[in-house]
């Protein structure tokens, strides 16, 4: 509670998990997607098996509590969202393992969900550069999609693009680049300007 300072437990999300993405439709939560553990693993670590989830959970602040909703198709970790027009759009992030050092792989998938019919739609434009740990904001009805982290056969690396998604014309546009590249950050809109705050410049496996 930012009037008072404080914090206090609420009914616990359904699905344990991390690295999931959270927005805000209306007066609803939705948790959606994340890394799972393996069945008798008591936590999601780069040595022990794991996996990604679709799992999408609605929560209500007026009654304290969760529901489930139906699960998004490409299930996923540390990948990022925004809400326009109602609509949810869960935007790249890994398949496979949480870590990129552990059999994961970054995906540019776009996916639309609609709270108000529970339905998934269409797979939308895939973003251009696809990577996973980045931060969003939304502006405009666009989604600004910043940083974010990603691996391939040579090294592992940050990224610093920054790459607008506008769902009226399912189109994606470049923007000017982060002076810093960096995974793990967080983005929020004040106003008119997108803030990316903190992350790591740093692969976590370099």
């Amino acid at each position: 509670d930012p009037a008072g300072d404080n914090w206090r437990a609420l009914a616990p999300l359904p699905t344990r998990r991390g690295s999931p993405v959270a927005v805000t439709v209306g007066d609803r939560m939705l948790v959606i997607g994340g890394a799972v553990t393996a069945p008798n693993q008591s936590a999601v670590h780069p040595a022990r098996p794991h996996l990604s989830t679709g799992a999408v959970e609605e929560y209500d602040p007026a009654t304290n509590t969760w529901w489930s909703r139906t699960v998004m198709p490409t299930p996923r970790n540390h990948a990022t969202a925004g809400v326009v027009q109602g609509k949810v759009y869960v935007v790249g992030g890994r398949v496979g393992g949480a870590f990129v050092t552990s059999g994961s792989s970054n995906v540019g998938v776009v996916e639309e969900y609609d709270p108000a019919t529970d339905q998934w739609g269409a797979p939308k434009a895939r973003m251009p550069s696809a990577r996973s740990a980045m931060a969003a904001g939304v502006h405009g009805g666009r989604i600004f999609v910043s940083g974010g982290e990603g691996h391939d056969y040579r090294s592992m690396f940050t990224w610093r693009a920054l790459e607008a998604y506008d769902p009226a014309t399912n189109t994606w546009a470049t923007r000017p680049s982060m002076p810093v590249p960096r995974h793990g950050l967080a983005g929020a809109v004040l106003g008119n300007r997108l803030h990316m705050v903190s992350g790591d410049v740093q692969s976590a496996g370099s």
